[in-house]
């Protein structure tokens, strides 16, 4: 007689469920995650106009929460969110995080000036909201470790890196401020010995996972669909990372994730 065993529980703290790649498929996607022991997933919306359908992916799906914002690569051609659109969003149960919001100079440094300014709106309507901010950081180190050094100055609010690949100073930097670091799907590719050790370098308390599906899948399924059940590839890396077995691992980025995102956390498992 074979004895199964239930997998330690994990979060996937962001993914894009809305998007085309796994329309039709969310029973099966939910389900392929509840079988890897992901048992809630954060699906992220990165343009307002779009909020509705992400919404309601959230209220259909028991597992699923949702945040909204602006992406900094869709700033310049979207409307600008206003605080007042964000703490309406906010007031939504599994409305969890404001964004995902950040700096991109990688594809679109053009857009700079209009991608700082909506990063400030964000990060106010994190502060009064008091959900964590959701920060996507790409070839900007300097002007994202500015801004919200003056903005924490300004009052404090949290954060946490999104598929953290920068600097190790960036890394450093955002620490120091109280943000958190996830770890995607990059941090478990061969190459990518660079990220591993900026985690190993993080205390663990501030650590979290995430797929950024459709994205990024990890091995074994790199250059595929990515999708919320693969955390677990991730996680298995993360801790060998901190060289501690899985299950402590996923219990710590739990911990980590409840602190984080407290609205998930607290929201009620019958509702």
């Amino acid at each position: 007689m074979t004895q199964t065993t239930t997998p330690p529980q994990i979060t996937d703290s962001h993914c894009h469920l809305d998007f085309p790649d796994f329309e039709g498929k969310l029973d099966e996607i939910i389900a392929n995650a509840a079988e890897a022991g992901v048992t809630r997933m954060v699906t992220i919306c990165t343009k307002l106009k779009n909020e509705p359908s992400v919404r309601a992916i959230a209220e259909t799906h028991a597992p699923v929460f949702y945040a909204a914002g602006t992406h900094p690569m869709s700033v310049a051609s979207e409307p600008m969110a206003t605080l007042d659109q964000l703490l309406a969003l906010a007031k939504h149960p599994k409305f969890v995080g404001i964004g995902e919001t950040g700096l991109d100079y990688h594809y679109t440094a053009e857009t700079a000036q209009v991608q700082k300014d909506s990063l400030r709106i964000h990060i106010a309507a994190a502060r009064e909201t008091g959900l964590p901010l959701i920060i996507h950081s790409r070839a900007a180190d300097d002007d994202m470790t500015r801004i919200l050094t003056e903005e924490m100055n300004n009052g404090t609010f949290a954060c946490v890196m999104h598929c953290f690949s920068s600097s190790p100073e960036l890394a450093r930097a955002t620490l120091e401020l109280g943000c958190y670091l996830s770890m995607s799907g990059i941090a478990a590719f061969p190459k990518s010995q660079e990220i591993r050790d900026i985690f190993a370098a993080a205390p663990i308390d501030r650590v979290l996972v995430e797929t950024d599906a459709p994205y990024l899948a990890p091995p074994p399924h790199r250059g595929k669909r990515n999708e919320p059940a693969y955390t677990a590839h991730t996680a298995r890396i993360g801790a060998e990372v901190f060289g501690l077995d899985y299950a402590e691992f996923a219990a710590r980025t739990q911990e980590n994730f409840n602190r984080l995102f407290s609205k998930a956390a607290a929201f009620p498992a019958s509702a």
